[in-house]
């Protein structure tokens, strides 16, 4: 089962994962909601649309835009709506 650990926390962990281009997109309600904060970072991606992003926080510790999401997809990705991406040093196994 994919799992996303950040500093030695699960931070999300799901059998609904869909992978694209080499990530592992959690559904929502599988992240932690207590370790996940919004942040304003947004990037853009010509196929998949805006991306907003989610600071991973574990205990005093913060991993700044560390997840990211579509909040409203392009019709192209319209699966990943609602789903949650990691990165910078979050480990996510298969």
């Amino acid at each position: 089962m994919p799992k996303a650990i950040w500093n030695g926390h699960v931070i999300a962990e799901s059998d609904d994962c869909i992978e694209i281009e080499g990530n592992q997109y959690f559904p929502r309600d599988s992240v932690e909601a207590d370790h996940i904060k919004p942040s304003a970072t947004t990037s853009s991606c010509p196929w998949k649309g805006t991306a907003s992003y989610f600071d991973v926080v574990v205990g005093d510790q913060t991993n700044k835009d560390a997840a990211w999401y579509y909040p409203e997809p392009k019709e192209e990705a319209a699966e990943i709506k609602d789903y949650v991406a990691f990165w910078r040093g979050v480990d996510v196994t298969k």
